[in-house]
């Protein structure tokens, strides 16, 4: 183990031990290099509170059992070991990353039995996708989003190529990030990201072919919060369905939900302007209800930093 730091850092956990990240390595024969045969998930630390670590262990437990991978440890060890890495570093804003990889097969084999899984962590300063008090242009791709019968995506994964191509599209044409679509052109998801629309005031958002992303399932739950609060300003139920191209252009507000950035208005797609343009009021409610949930401890974990 390192010994505490008094300038906050990023570090990884590699065979057992925390390193600086720049030590970090992993085998160029790794399965999860060579064949992105890996699963993971990423947490986040907010002043120097772990969001929701349980239900992110939860989930990359559920993504490993799906892929025939496991780890050495329970996941109150896992816990403990995330929690000492982030008070080790220092760091009080942080992306905490938990990644399991295939492994090595033995010499000459395509046998994936006889790889030996491998566990790696890390942890490295939060930063914003786009600062809190701006509004995502997304262009709509015609990058089809992997069918779920090829790759499941309620399991983290690093099968990006679809949307990394769909980021690029959107680059060229003058956006900041992609929503890619379905076989039947209906809108899926983004590079990381889930996708809602409201119009009407009720809610929408698509629950196939997506990544149940735990920021949705939070927002979910903090709409009918909001609706029982407020039965005006919002419509008690969410709908779980498609989201066509013309009802994404068409909404009155749109958003776009994930760890890394927690809820981001959209406030244009392709060239149509969403709303006024601007964050709009039930996105703020939702989004200043999101972070007011990060101080509370029904939700988030004291790290233990070093005195």
């Amino acid at each position: 183990m390192l010994k505490p730091h008094t300038t906050p850092q990023s570090l990884a956990y590699v065979d057992g031990e925390l390193v600086a990240i720049s030590e970090a390595k992993i085998s160029i024969l790794d399965w999860g290099f060579l064949h992105s045969d890996a699963t993971y998930d990423v947490s986040h630390v907010w002043q120097g509170r772990f969001f929701c670590l349980d239900e992110h262990i939860d989930r990359y437990y559920a993504g490993m059992e799906k892929l025939r991978l496991s780890i050495p440890y329970t996941k109150a060890q896992l816990a403990k070991l995330l929690l000492n890495m982030v008070a080790q570093s220092g760091l009080r804003h942080a992306y905490v990353e938990m990644i399991t990889t295939r492994g090595q097969p033995s010499p000459g084999s395509r046998d994936p039995r006889t790889c030996t899984n491998q566990f790696f962590a890390f942890v490295v300063p939060f930063v914003w996708i786009i600062p809190p008090e701006e509004g995502l242009h997304i262009a709509i791709s015609k990058q089809q989003r992997i069918p779920s019968a090829s790759v499941d995506p309620t399991i983290k994964n690093y099968h990006w190529l679809d949307l990394v191509m769909g980021q690029f599209d959107a680059y060229d044409r003058g956006a900041q990030s992609a929503a890619l679509v379905d076989e039947n052109g209906n809108i899926k998801e983004g590079p990381g990201f889930n996708i809602f629309i409201i119009k009407g005031n009720q809610l929408f958002t698509t629950n196939t072919g997506v990544l149940q992303g735990i920021t949705r399932k939070i927002v979910m739950q903090l709409a009918q919060k909001l609706a029982l609060e407020a039965p005006h300003a919002l419509n008690t139920k969410v709908v779980l369905g498609e989201i066509s191209t013309d009802a994404f252009r068409r909404a009155d507000e749109a958003f776009a939900t994930s760890t890394a950035g927690g809820i981001m208005a959209i406030t244009q797609v392709d060239d149509t302007v969403i709303g006024t343009g601007r964050i709009g009021p039930l996105t703020t409610q939702l989004k200043e209800a999101y972070w007011d949930m990060h101080t509370q401890s029904k939700y988030s974990l004291e790290v233990p930093y070093p005195k």
